[in-house]
């Protein structure tokens, strides 16, 4: 028989507003995390798994959601966490499937305030926030301050690109941390850049903090891609097989890997009907005919070049693009 339908709504599990993964008992564990109140003063909550072993070992936090429209990295998430059950874990893994609420109910990239006074954010420009500031940057000072730094030895955040456009599996590391580096290739990505970081990025707060970090895409925005989604979830396992922090031993390299540190961004000069000619990790040359672009009358209005040399890793998958959108990325 099916659980009534408050049981499904609102499991009945405790609530939080802050955790410590080394007071917890051993075992596994399921909270709902209180990151902040709504408009009307109703609890946010988060829901929050951790598996914490009898044995000692690293502690890794995995996040996803960050941007709203990125499911695949939830559905990544929420796939490691059902093959963790069960399992023998040495530290503790503690997972946050859906970090944006207000972002995941819209479909949408941001975190929507409702403040008369605020526009919406991206939540993954305001990290590690403020705690008087903004309604996002109360948000996230919440989440980095009493869930995430906390309870970290390693990092993992789970994206995808953004709607009407797709990457392959493509990792970011900071190739001045020797563990970011470790666990980027331990993924077996398509792709790595090596990247310094940006102010605000999750990411680059926890390596700013002493806490290696790595930016998992896992494919398209917003539309299901459950190849992607099994290939992520293999990569994070063979992550925690080669930190020795469940049984396992972790896989080499299965796939080749091009690993850049450039990224060059072909966007829209204007509105119109966009087809790409290539497909992801495709090798161009500079000159090389990109994407065709068309108005509303079906007539040819401009074609887009490769400026450079490089491998396609992100192209539009929806043709309408309005003036700068992204029409095809690439990295060398």
């Amino acid at each position: 028989m099916s659980k009534p339908l408050n049981e499904c709504i609102v499991p009945m599990y405790p609530t939080i507003q802050a955790l410590d993964v080394d007071a917890l008992p051993f075992g596994e564990h399921k909270f709902w995390f209180a990151v902040a109140t709504d408009a009307i003063g109703h609890p946010q909550t988060l829901p929050l798994r951790v598996f914490k072993g009898a044995k000692p070992g690293k502690r890794i936090v995995i996040t996803a959601g960050v941007h709203g429209d990125e499911q695949n990295g939830i559905l990544t998430a929420q796939r490691l966490a059902r093959e963790l059950v069960g399992k023998d874990v040495a530290g503790t893994v503690t997972i946050v499937p859906t970090v944006n609420l207000s972002g995941i109910a819209r479909h949408s990239r941001d975190f929507h305030s409702a403040a008369p006074d605020s526009s919406s954010a991206n939540l993954n420009r305001v990290f590690p926030g403020n705690p008087t500031g903004d309604d996002a940057s109360r948000y996230a000072n919440s989440l980095w301050e009493n869930l995430l730094k906390p309870n970290a030895d390693l990092a993992i955040d789970l994206h995808s690109q953004t709607s009407g456009s797709a990457y392959p599996l493509y990792a970011f590391a900071d190739y001045r941390l020797e563990d970011a580096i470790r666990m980027a290739r331990l993924i077996n990505p398509d792709v790595i850049l090596n990247d310094p970081g940006d102010p605000g990025i999750l990411e680059t707060v926890y390596n700013r903090a002493g806490i290696p970090s790595i930016t998992i895409e896992v494919g398209i925005g917003r539309y299901t891609d459950l190849e992607m989604v099994e290939r992520a979830t293999n990569g994070v396992l063979n992550i925690l097989k080669s930190y020795e922090v469940i049984e396992g031993k972790a896989d080499s390299a299965q796939l080749p890997c091009v690993e850049g540190k450039e990224i060059v961004s072909v966007r829209a000069n204007q509105g119109g009907f966009v087809i790409c000619h290539v497909d992801l990790m495709d090798s161009v040359a500079e000159g090389q005919k990109l994407a065709t672009q068309y108005n509303s009358f079906g007539d040819e209005v401009d074609i887009y070049y490769a400026p450079v040399e490089g491998t396609v890793i992100s192209h539009n998958v929806e043709s309408v693009r309005a003036p700068g959108s992204l029409v095809v990325r690439l990295i060398r």
